[in-house]
């Protein structure tokens, strides 16, 4: 089966491999979330991106491999809505951005910021720092052995634009991050996976980025 990251709440999740990591992306909730479950294919080790909602969804998906830690990309409700209810289950470590950690429904047992590496068995993700969305997104990348990068971006990047921001200099800080932090270090054909909706490639939103300044979203 190929992955084509189209998921839809109530179907069935969608599942990749990327060199020892195994991708699998499910949509979840009122607001159709995207919830991320990366496992080590050599250690079996899972972690969470974005306990967003349906708990019980997220649970099942787990099997019985457990759960080492939840990451949350920022501090919007809808991304945390089954974060509580996943960690009383599994006893996963909880992680966010240090500047969103203190909206979080339970406590943040590691706040992180830039260069910081989060583990995933024998696969590593690094922590991108990306402000306007909300003060403490994150965005976490990670280098597949055939040397495609792979971005889950939470709701700072999505194809066709940036995340929504409430002020115009919520709009430049965010936009400025996403260039300089993302497209002017990642190549084009850097996977990203946002926080809902489908995926998209660097290469295939990169042209519309002055469009993007000029429209103001």
């Amino acid at each position: 089966m190929t992955y084509t990251g189209e998921v839809t709440v109530g179907g069935p999740a969608d599942t990749r491999e990327a060199g020892d990591l195994i991708i699998t992306k499910i949509a979840v909730g009122p607001m159709a979330n995207n919830a991320y479950l990366l496992r080590c294919a050599l250690t079996g080790e899972q972690v969470l991106i974005d306990a967003a909602d349906q708990a019980e969804v997220l649970l099942d998906q787990l099997g019985d491999r457990g759960l080492a830690r939840v990451i949350t990309t920022h501090g919007h409700g809808d991304h945390w809505q089954a974060l509580e209810k996943v960690v009383e289950a599994t006893g996963a470590e909880t992680i966010a951005g240090a500047d969103d950690a203190a909206d979080l429904p339970i406590a943040v047992d590691h706040p992180v910021r830039t260069g910081a590496r989060i583990r995933v068995g024998s696969c590593e993700l690094e922590v991108i720092e990306i402000v306007g969305h909300t003060p403490g997104s994150i965005m976490l990348a990670y280098d597949d052995p055939d040397g495609i990068t792979h971005l889950f971006t939470g709701d700072s990047l999505f194809p066709g634009g940036v995340g929504r921001t409430w002020s115009p200099d919520d709009f430049i800080r965010l936009l400025s991050d996403v260039e300089s932090k993302i497209f002017d270090r990642f190549d084009d054909d850097t996977w990203f996976y946002p926080g809902h909706g489908n995926d998209s490639t660097l290469g295939a939103e990169r042209a519309s980025v002055p469009e993007w300044h000029a429209r103001g979203w």
